[in-house]
């Protein structure tokens, strides 16, 4: 009879709790931006997912962004499917009302990662400048930078570390789900079979048969364009003549710059102005994962940076986007705690 009479209590509560969600609204922008002006077909007009909190549309004061960069294969739609749990995280008071933004980086090679590229167009200056003037002029947002978070999940955990390393001025902190792309381990290594798969493919069409073959054209496409290179117009540091395996020291030095791990070095005073870093990984996820959040947690406490890295029971993409997940639970509490969301305490 006790056992069924808590049933029943935690039953009420739950519809309770589910009856006192408020929806906030999904806006889907078009925003083109001179900046991803290119020579190869990527279109420069992108949308844009705006999560707005509930109330929105009549309260009248300002509230702070959180800019949420999408992975590998991702775009903007995913807002859609998150929306809800932004609801339960205001709901349960996990995070005060903000504003959520995920700009569509998709590119015909599956991801831009965020990154400023000569030939395919600038995507880490549209995020980190189009975007955020966009915001500020088009919605009600405290538009300072200790009112800005930037996060992202997968490639879009590495885009926003490396744009947080590279703009302090625009975001002070950042939390990335998951990130890739940190540094170069086995599978973006030299002895990665995909070098040997991808000498053997001339056209899209196969590369799109593979998937670290379209990881690795994405790195070299955003990182080590070339349109003096075709069929792919990119080079990369790797590559094998029969057996014989050719490196290309020059390429390798351009994507070690565009590594957090190896810009730490470059990037301390910048990493030294962000408020707040922190960076979680599956357990479970693989090793190129968490071998490469490892690395980059101890490069920056050899250095003395102040970060949060945390491991945890899961996988690449499980216990994320759920109301028990690392969203809700880990992540929008983080910014709750360390962005400003009132104007008087500029």
């Amino acid at each position: 009879m006790q056992r069924i009479f808590f049933f029943i209590i935690g039953l009420i509560v739950s519809c309770s709790l589910m009856a006192q969600v408020q929806q906030g609204t999904v806006h889907m922008d078009s925003l083109y931006a001179k900046s991803l002006e290119n020579e190869m077909g990527e279109q420069p007009t992108r949308a844009v997912g705006v999560y707005l909190p509930p109330g929105y549309e009549h309260s009248g004061i300002r509230y702070p962004v959180i800019y949420f960069l999408h992975g590998f294969f991702g775009d903007a739609n995913m807002l859609n499917f998150m929306s809800e749990i932004l609801d339960f995280a205001i709901a349960t008071q996990r995070i005060r009302p903000f504003i959520l933004v995920i700009p569509d980086e998709k590119t015909s090679y599956q991801g831009s990662f965020y990154s400023n590229s000569e030939v395919y167009g600038n995507w880490e200056d549209f995020t980190a400048i189009d975007l955020v003037q966009y915001m500020d002029t088009h919605y009600r947002t405290l538009a300072n930078r200790d009112s800005r978070g930037i996060t992202g999940h997968s490639m879009g955990g590495y885009g926003a570390l490396k744009i947080a390393m590279d703009h302090p001025e625009i975001f002070s902190s950042v939390y990335a789900l998951s990130p890739g792309a940190l540094t170069i381990v086995r599978e973006y290594g030299p002895n990665s079979d995909t070098y040997r798969e991808l000498s053997g493919l001339h056209t899209i069409e196969e590369v799109q048969k593979t998937y670290f073959g379209q990881v690795i054209l994405a790195f070299a496409k955003s990182w080590s364009p070339n349109l003096s290179n075709p069929p792919f117009y990119c080079d990369i540091p790797f590559e094998y003549q029969g057996d014989s395996l050719i490196v290309h020291p020059e390429v390798l030095e351009k994507w070690y710059a565009n590594m957090p791990v190896h810009m730490i070095d470059s990037h301390l005073e910048n990493l030294q102005k962000l408020r707040a870093i922190k960076f979680d990984w599956g357990r479970n996820s693989g090793e190129r994962f968490t071998q490469q959040c490892t690395m980059f947690s101890e490069r920056l406490e050899n250095v003395g940076i102040t970060h949060f890295a945390e491991e945890y029971i899961g996988t690449h993409t499980s216990g994320i986007y759920t109301r028990d997940g690392r969203i809700p639970q880990q992540m929008l509490p983080f910014f709750n705690y360390y962005l400003q969301f009132d104007e008087e305490n500029k």
